[in-house]
């Protein structure tokens, strides 16, 4: 049975740093991708990061590039989302995905190309 176990998250202020991290048991991801997905309260799910892991490449959203970095261990099929200056409308729930298949470059982005998902943690950002 697959599980994507996440961590960290919680209460921080605007202009902090935050960490998320996810750990997936169960199976490999070497063939596809770990990464991010966001959803805000009243808001529609949005893509954040992934790491693609063949060949290795990551892809941001526009919202998170520069400002979030998303790393991971293959080995130990672990993914990392690491948020800098954060801001009140960064809160939501963070969700950890991972898909066992390639995805192509407009693929990772999409929610739709993810399996498994984890429970969700959640970001909030205050002014």
């Amino acid at each position: 049975q697959v599980r994507l176990i996440q961590s960290g998250g919680g209460l921080v202020q605007a202009g902090d740093s935050a960490n998320l991290s996810c750990l997936a048991t169960g199976r490999g991801f070497n063939e596809g991708a770990l990464g991010w997905f966001r959803q805000a309260p009243g808001k529609e799910r949005e893509f954040v990061g992934v790491i693609r892991w063949t060949p290795v490449t990551t892809f941001y959203s526009e919202f998170a590039e520069g400002r979030f970095t998303v790393s991971g261990d293959i080995a130990k099929n672990t993914v990392n989302l690491q948020m800098n200056s954060l801001k009140p409308e960064d809160t939501a729930f963070y969700y950890c995905v991972a898909s066992e298949v390639y995805c192509s470059d407009y693929g990772c982005r999409s929610a739709s190309n993810y399996h498994y998902w984890g429970q969700g943690t959640q970001v909030t950002v205050s002014s």
